[in-house]
């Protein structure tokens, strides 16, 4: 396999840096995130045994209790 140099920006760079996981090279970290890999099947089951519910039962009771302390300030 050939190699290639390319020239890039910082901004480039310190963002590719930072999605570089630390046992992998720059080739395979821009492998990885452009990978032609697109199998919609993929992530399928990563939710299961999440408790979705009860964090939109706790997001709710914060925000709530948030509008309740925003209204009171403006009454």
């Amino acid at each position: 396999m050939g190699t290639k140099t390319i020239t890039v920006t910082e901004e480039a760079y310190e963002s590719l840096e930072a999605h570089k996981r630390d046992d992998e090279s720059f080739t395979e970290a821009i492998l990885r995130i452009t990978g032609s890999e697109r199998d919609v099947m993929k992530g399928f089951g990563s939710w299961e045994g999440a408790d979705l519910r009860g964090a939109v039962e706790g997001h709710r009771t914060e925000f709530d209790a948030d509008l309740e302390e925003r209204v009171d300030e403006l009454s």
